[in-house]
């Protein structure tokens, strides 16, 4: 069952289209990858679905509420974890949580249960009553998902959520999210640039230049590249490559000393190689396409080029989401 649908969405100011005429899905409980260039859309996309903004044109539905006709409804039924930290310094943990508890109007004999459960869920119990601005930036980052679930949403939107985070802090927040769709019930829908966080994504789209161009599982998305890349270091390259395209119809190229071929199976294919060329091979080794190779290849960047000038986005985002849900 699908959670969210857009349909045929069209945005535009003035004579720039930010969005033009994308269509998706996103299954229950599932994690999606939402990626693409700085300007690409994502962020009016995101914007649209949070009710931020209205489409020029086309629907979107979220938990089967019109994200332009019901913005009560589709607000009531998300949590947001920005890029930027939106937590209060100067308030404890625990005042956090009841804080975002009273803004969503959770019941009152509801809302001190809820806040011990966030504490507990985020590991933060000991710290309850600590200020932020003791926390570290793992710490910080759990509790921002911990409190984006204690309306209990049904749809989760992660905006990088590990970006400045050390890798120890990273791994252990991504192993945080993992969990949250079987735990809680709960989809995720993120946006990301370290492409290997990508991977634990049950379903990505690929947005550029408004449209989406690509989408798919991980596993599919990266056959787009063509197969693996098998890189040798041999006595003589050009001889090597002949052999290669004769005994095997392998056109080699050559780069930095290395010749390399590109086969759909590498792993069955190397031995093969090293039986009838061993002799004369000095070392090997081989790549499978990422998913930066299907991001490179689709979008002609690298994706981590956006974060430059990702922040501004992200921070009038959520000036814009916290005046509308205040008058809301």
């Amino acid at each position: 069952m699908q959670i969210i649908s857009v349909e045929n969405i069209t945005k535009r100011f003035g004579n720039i289209t930010a969005v033009d005429g994308i269509t998706f899905g996103v299954e229950e409980n599932s994690i999606f990858g939402f990626l693409g260039p700085n300007g690409a859309g994502k962020t009016t996309t995101i914007s649209i679905l949070c009710t931020l903004l209205d489409p020029t044109s086309g629907k979107a539905f979220l938990n089967g509420h019109d994200c332009s006709t019901e913005s009560d409804a589709v607000r009531k039924s998300i949590g947001i974890v920005f890029q930027d930290s939106s937590l209060d310094k100067d308030l404890t943990a625990r005042e956090n949580l009841t804080f975002h508890a009273r803004l969503y109007r959770v019941a009152r004999a509801e809302r001190k249960q809820r806040v011990e459960a966030a504490l507990e869920f985020a590991g933060l119990q000991d710290r309850a009553d600590d200020l932020i601005k003791k926390f570290s930036g793992g710490m910080k980052r759990r509790l921002e998902v911990a409190r984006g679930l204690i309306h209990r949403p049904k749809v989760l939107f992660l905006d990088e959520p590990t970006l400045g985070l050390d890798p120890q802090s990273r791994a252990g927040l991504w192993e945080f999210i993992t969990e949250l769709p079987k735990k809680h019930e709960i989809t995720i829908f993120m946006t990301t640039h370290y492409m290997e966080e990508a991977e634990v994504c049950d379903q990505i789209a690929i947005i550029d230049k408004g449209k989406i161009i690509a989408s798919g599982t991980p596993q599919s998305l990266k056959k787009l590249v063509g197969g693996d890349v098998i890189y040798l270091r041999t006595s003589d390259n050009t001889k090597a490559a002949d052999t290669l395209q004769k005994l095997f119809g392998l056109e080699a190229a050559e780069k930095d000393g290395e010749i390399f071929i590109s086969t759909p199976r590498g792993d069955s294919c190397i031995p093969s190689i090293i039986r009838e060329i061993g002799d004369t091979v000095l070392s090997v080794r081989m790549q499978r396409p990422t998913l930066n190779d299907v991001f490179l290849k689709l979008t002609g960047k690298a994706i981590r080029e956006e974060i430059q000038t990702a922040g501004n986005d992200v921070k009038e985002t959520v000036r814009s989401y916290r005046r509308r849900h205040d008058r809301g």
